[in-house]
Order: structure tokens, then C-alpha cells, then sequence
């Protein structure tokens, strides 16, 4: 779930099925009667067209016979439609009635854009600026945590070289504990400079970890650290030696990612 502001309105929008439904109802609530305005659109003979073409390329399930029915009687001084009978009488998609903390109509934001245009065009550009400022944000925020992902798994061939050349055999588990935490505080110093738990003693109040807090950039050289840090320790160099090597390049690589970020190459 995710909220915009439009003029001053707040408009909910949920994901549903992974796409994106913007909230009718809320679009309305500025407006006097504006709930009547919904069921309106519906009946509009152009619209109802322009839904059943978007469900007959999007709806493997869509009723067209009935639609064909619903259509047809559009315009008549006698026809009454509600978005509960149109889902209802053609297995619709594209408009959804939602009950609870965030009930109302919520339309495929297709659909939506159309409400709004039709409702106002000026609405409908404020939305759209809105809508593709949130999706931008989501991007920078799905790049973020993909990185951190990354860095994960690349922990894990990490971790798996320190089993495999640095853990002798027969030791007690909290033994091996310590050996871990020392080989991640070799990652931590080469590029934060601090070990984890200096940096916990200095942020007493923060949740997670270090690497919770590092930057894009900084993810990308960790993980390639954790790579070649995975690499030296197959090679059996000490961990004095690697922290040098891990420091240097952590210097070089930040100083690149940091010079393209500079020079707005790096998103």
C-alpha cells in the first residue's frame, strides 16, 4: 500500500495481483456527491466501451456476451449500473470494490488515469506526476535493497571460504562465532573503518548494523569485497595482509563510485 497527494488529496493506492489500483473513491472526496460521480463514469456508454475493451486484452475470464448486453443498454433513461453488478455480471478485473481499513473503488491504474481525465484533466496531469514520482521512488528503493541482497549472498561464499581455510577443526562453536565476527570486521574496517561493535557502542539508539546504514555505493564496493576477500583467504594470505589489500582497494573503488555519482552516471 502506498499513498500520493494530489491537490491536496490524499489517494491510496494498493497492489493487487502485482499491479498497481488507484483508489476512485478517494479521488472523489473533495468533491460534493462525489461518490455519485463513480457510478456516473460507470454508466457513460464511452466508458463502459473502454472498459470492456481493456478487460477483453487483459481478462481471459471477462464475460463478454454479457458485456455485450451491458452495452447496448447504455444510455437508456432505464439503465442503472454499480461497480458491484459490473464485476459482478462480467467477472471484471479492472475495477475492484474493497472493504475494511482501505475500502472504496479501486481501478487498474489504466482505468484510473481515465476516471481522472475524466473528471478533470488537470486532476489527471497532477496525478500523473504524482503516480510517476512514486514509481521513480520505489525504483531507487528496490535498487537499494537489491544491492543489499547482493551483499548478502555474496556473504554467504564469503563465510564458506573462512569454513573451508580458516576454522580448524574440532573447535567449540563459540570459537568459530569469533573467528566469523573477526573476518566480517575485516570488511567492516577496510571500509567503514570502525568494527561492528564500536559502531554499535556508537550509535546505541540505531536498529540493525552498520551495513543497515551504508550507502549505495558502499554496498557495491562491500560486495565486491567480500569476493575477493573470498579469494585471498583460498590463496592463504594472512588477515593482516588482506585488511592492507581490502583497504586499498576500498579507497579505489569508493573514489571511482563516488566521482561517477559526482557526475550523475551512477543512479
Amino acid at each position: 500500500m502506498a499513498k500520493i497527494t494530489v491537490e491536496n488529496t490524499e489517494i491510496t493506492i494498493l497492489e493487487i495481483n502485482e499491479k498497481d489500483y488507484i483508489s476512485l473513491t478517494d479521488m472523489v472526496k473533495p468533491i460534493e456527491n462525489g461518490l455519485a460521480l463513480i457510478e456516473k463514469w460507470l454508466r457513460n456508454k464511452n466508458t463502459i466501451e473502454f472498459l470492456g475493451i481493456w478487460e477483453e486484452m487483459y481478462n481471459p475470464n471477462f464475460n463478454s456476451p454479457e458485456f455485450e448486453g451491458i452495452k447496448n443498454a447504455a444510455g437508456l433513461n432505464r439503465f442503472i449500473l454499480s461497480v458491484k453488478q459490473w464485476i459482478e455480471k462480467t467477472n471484471a478485473i479492472g475495477i475492484m470494490a474493497k472493504a475494511g481499513r482501505y475500502g472504496g473503488t479501486y481501478a487498474h491504474k489504466d482505468l484510473a488515469f481515465e476516471f481522472a481525465s475524466w473528471v478533470s484533466p488537470q486532476f489527471k496531469l497532477y496525478l500523473l506526476r504524482e503516480f510517476q514520482r512514486l514509481k521513480e521512488e520505489e525504483q531507487k528503493q528496490l535498487g537499494w535493497s537489491a544491492k543489499r541482497e547482493l551483499a548478502k549472498i555474496n556473504y554467504h561464499i564469503h563465510t564458506d571460504a573462512i569454513k573451508q581455510n580458516l576454522i580448524p577443526k574440532e573447535l567449540y562453536p563459540e570459537q568459530v562465532s569469533i573467528i566469523y565476527a573477526n573476518e566480517a570486521d575485516v570488511l567492516n574496517v577496510a571500509l567503514f573503518g570502525i568494527t561492528a561493535k564500536e559502531w554499535r557502542e556508537l550509535n546505541p539508539d540505531l536498529k540493525g548494523n552498520i551495513r543497515d546504514y551504508a550507502t549505495i555505493n558502499q554496498l557495491i564496493c562491500l560486495s565486491n569485497m567480500e569476493n575477493l576477500n573470498a579469494v585471498f583467504i583460498n590463496e592463504g594470505v594472512s588477515q593482516k595482509e588482506r585488511l592492507i589489500k581490502l583497504n586499498q582497494i576500498a579507497i579505489q573503488q569508493m573514489s571511482v563510485l563516488e566521482e561517477v555519482e559526482n557526475r550523475k552516471l551512477l543512479k
